[in-house]
């Protein structure tokens, strides 16, 4: 597909075509707007909103200022709430400070893997029992 006819499908899309599609290479604008398309507009296995909130996530921890808005704006579009997008923030807070505690201790991996293992099969047990 030619520039011209992809920058026509994505201003579809939008209503404009945004500057990081400009940059891309002719040799590769089509396969990354595929791609785009594929990972950011179309459901998947994971829901649409629920990919957004991930997206939120990483963003959040790499501090990526224009991930973070693009992703936030996004959830929202589908649906997310003002809630749900903390919580999205807030849990990965929490999961990479855990992982700098846990990786800085040097705790056993095995053994990590173990306890996590027996963790959720104690769980299960008690969801079974209710």
């Amino acid at each position: 597909m030619k520039r011209k006819k992809i920058y026509e499908e994505i201003e579809q899309t939008f209503g404009l075509i945004p500057t990081m599609f400009k940059l891309i290479p002719d040799n590769t604008l089509e396969l990354e707007w595929n791609l785009f398309k594929k990972l950011q507009l179309e459901d998947g296995a994971i829901e649409t909103k629920n990919r957004e909130l991930i997206g939120l996530s990483i963003a959040a921890v790499t501090k990526c200022k224009y991930c973070a808005y693009f992703h936030t704006e996004m959830a929202r579009l589908f649906g997310a709430s003002d809630e749900e997008i903390e919580e999205a923030v807030h849990f990965a807070k929490a999961t990479s400070g855990w992982s700098t505690y846990v990786n800085g201790m040097q705790i056993d991996y095995d053994e990590f893997t173990r306890e996590i293992d027996a963790a959720c099969e104690h769980v299960k047990h008690m969801q079974l029992q209710h």
